[in-house]
């Protein structure tokens, strides 16, 4: 400890807009808070308050247009601070790189609209953990501070409680500060002050302590208050004064440079989070490509509101599926309400663009890719033929008359039209083929109805793709097989206290006893069943005659309780692998250690692109994705989780989509798989110009 250092006193009231009760509540408690601080406020003209989060502006300028005036008073004064600056506290692991730029230009927004400010102090202190990429993406936005909370000092060793935090060697950095004991309190203590004296650099001389009450509570009280005027000098080695973060990090800046450096990703408290409440998380990030798909297709569609809907959904609590269950079907709707305007921009605007396009006696399919990367894959459509089936005479041609490779593969439907027979289509014919578009392009395929000369046969690569109990040979290499396996989990909603999930399996499963349902030239695809535990799954394998990987399509009937279920798959690289993480990817040992990743994870010998699956561990014999897990919803420790209404998460129906490349894969090219699995190409029957009754 430094003879003296100066302890800034930081008044703030945590605010959970979302977690042991609905967005309606924490509307509430957000005016009570700061209805409250403004009456410390006015009684006390030493005080300083800190809050961030515009949405709690927002809700307070809608509902009480005079105690917005009275914020906007005490910023004025310089009573109250302005931190953070974005929408919410989000998760700081899960949201895309372009949903936390989103975070933060809401939040820019509204400040500088309401308040003329803008804050250069980044605010999360409650979040689960931090992406590497984070002090990249805070100091595009100018924001050169941040402070959190977690991981804390028992979860992650730091050189300091204050210090430089980049990405990685040469990156932007930006001055970090974590909080000691907690946020918020009932009662400020000599200990805590104590504690956040602890773990300062030789000659700081300054560090910050937080108080107040928060959620529902109203921030510092008058006994707060007292406290800490009666003990301003008689800690030795430390004077307390009321502040602020930017007096904290104004004091600092002559002695930046001297900082430790932190580089790398901030982790890892709560790990059960990315694995839990998969619902709220699949939509979140559906509904964040939809609107970068919107936003491409037309720059001029104002999808303020969406992405309002989408950054409230981003929050800790919401999206880290720690909130109680009632609270989620409101969240769900919200993202289903920007989903469904981005689906509207996109699919009224693509058939804006075709009615460009010149007649045609063909009927016609017609492919749009709203993505600023390009589309290299297999598309599936079913045209409207009314009720026929598809004629063996038929074909398709592109837009300069030569022939298109398809192959028809199994409806969704099983309603069988009249008149339709044969194992596959009845009625409703989907077909597989090959595409190629640029960003924004469309293209059209033609229906051909008269035979075609001569047909160009297509066969595959290399060798039959053949399936086994343990390997899958395809025409580029031999996958090993991954299994399912089933672990006992008795751990709390967040897994407090854990770093891995290290329990043996209660039970597992091979993929065996495959029958093939799809043989044609373009595609093969085999199908298996069975059970894990209480729960019943459904795997399809596919193997594309041109393709360097093998698909996996796997749907989860889940029914289990304090369990997890994780897809392992051997690996024989021992070095450390890579995988993608929000903006970026990023180096981790293969220690064990169960952690959040975005989209891939690949080693020199393989990769695997799963967009659906946001947790995996790895050791150097083997990879696991942490699919689903069922602890009780909102349960805490030291809580015992005994409870007449206690819910298991994620129980019903869960699809999964995976690729398993051979071989060294580039993470550019990992990226752009995912994205295509993220962004199909929209599609669409077109029959303008063709002549009635010739339609069939």
């Amino acid at each position: 400890m430094n003879k003296t250092t100066v302890v800034h006193l930081i008044a703030n009231a945590h605010l959970d807009p979302v977690w042991l009760w609905p967005w309606q509540a924490g509307i509430d408690e957000a005016l009570a808070t700061c209805r409250s601080a403004c009456d410390r406020l006015d009684t006390h003209s030493d005080l300083i308050y800190t809050r961030g989060e515009a949405w709690v502006y927002a809700q307070i300028e809608r509902l009480d247009p005079v105690l917005f005036e009275r914020i906007k008073a005490h910023v004025i004064s310089g009573q109250w601070e302005i931190v953070g600056g974005w929408w919410v506290q989000p998760d700081c692991n899960f949201p895309s790189a372009w949903g936390l730029r989103m975070q933060i230009e809401l939040g820019r927004e509204y400040f500088e609209s309401r308040f003329g400010v803008f804050p250069k102090i980044a605010y999360n202190v409650d979040s689960f953990g931090h992406t590497a990429n984070l002090p990249t993406i805070l100091r595009a936005a100018s924001q050169t501070s941040y402070i959190m909370m977690r991981p804390q000092e028992h979860e992650m060793a730091l050189p300091s409680r204050v210090f430089r935090w980049r990405e990685a060697d040469g990156s932007p950095e930006v001055t970090t500060f974590r909080i000691a004991s907690g946020y918020t309190c009932r009662d400020i203590t000599v200990e805590r002050v104590l504690e956040s004296l602890g773990s300062i650099p030789e000659g700081l001389g300054h560090t910050m302590c937080f108080y107040g009450v928060g959620d529902h509570g109203g921030g510092p009280t008058e006994a707060q208050i007292a406290w800490c005027r009666s003990h301003a000098n008689s800690i030795p080695g430390a004077t307390l004064t009321f502040s602020s973060p930017s007096n904290f990090f104004e004091a600092i800046a002559p002695k930046i440079c001297a900082l430790p450096v932190v580089t790398g990703e901030l982790q890892q408290h709560a790990i059960g989070c990315y694995c839990v409440h998969r619902p709220i998380k699949t939509a979140v990030r559906r509904a964040e490509h939809l609107l970068e798909q919107a936003r491409f297709a037309d720059p001029a569609a104002n999808l303020t509101e969406p992405w309002k809907r989408v950054c409230f959904a981003h929050f800790h609590d919401t999206l880290g599926g720690t909130a109680i269950p009632s609270a989620y079907p409101a969240q769900l709707d919200i993202l289903g309400y920007s989903a469904a305007i981005c689906d509207e921009t996109l699919q009224y605007g693509f058939r804006d663009k075709i009615r460009v396009l010149p007649a045609d006696t063909r009927q016609r399919i017609v492919a749009f890719n709203p993505s600023d990367s390009a589309f290299h894959g297999y598309l599936e459509f079913e045209p409207w033929l009314d009720w026929h089936n598809w004629d063996q005479a038929w074909w398709v041609s592109d837009v300069h008359g030569d022939h298109v490779p398809i192959q028809r593969v199994h409806s969704e439907s099983l309603a069988v039209s009249s008149g339709s027979h044969g194992a596959i289509n009845y009625g409703l014919p989907r077909l597989l083929f090959a595409a190629n578009l640029g960003p924004g392009e469309i293209c059209s395929w033609n229906i051909e109805r008269t035979p075609l000369s001569s047909e160009p046969s297509i066969a595959f690569n290399g060798p039959e793709p053949t399936f086994s109990n343990d390997s899958f040979q395809f025409a580029y290499a031999t996958i090993p097989l991954p299994r399912l396996a089933l672990i006992e989990d008795l751990s709390d909603t967040w897994s407090h206290g854990k770093d891995r999930y290290d329990a043996k399996p209660i039970d597992e499963v091979r993929f065996a006893s495959a029958t093939l349902i799809d043989d044609g030239p373009l595609m093969r695809s085999w199908f298996t069943h069975g059970m894990i535990g209480a729960s019943r799954w459904w795997a399809e394998w596919r193997s594309y005659h041109d393709q360097p990987y093998v698909e996996l399509r796997l749907r989860v009937h889940w029914q289990e309780s304090h369990k997890l279920l994780k897809l392992v798959l051997p690996q024989a690289d021992e070095s450390d692998r890579v995988d993608g993480i929000t903006g970026s990817h990023l180096i981790r040992p293969n220690d064990g250690r169960e952690l959040p990743f975005r989209d891939w994870t690949a080693n020199k010998s393989s990769a695997i692109v799963a967009p659906d699956v946001f947790g995996l561990d790895a050791s150097p014999d083997r990879i696991r994705l942490t699919l689903l897990r069922s602890p009780l919803l909102a349960h805490h420790d030291p809580h015992d989780g005994v409870g007449p209404r206690g819910r298991f998460a994620d129980q019903g129906e869960h699809e999964f989509r995976f690729q398993f490349f051979v071989g060294p894969v580039a993470t550019e090219t990992l990226d752009v798989q995912a994205l295509q699995l993220h962004r199909p190409p929209l599609l669409a029957d077109l029959t303008r110009g063709m002549v009635p009754g010739e339609k069939v």
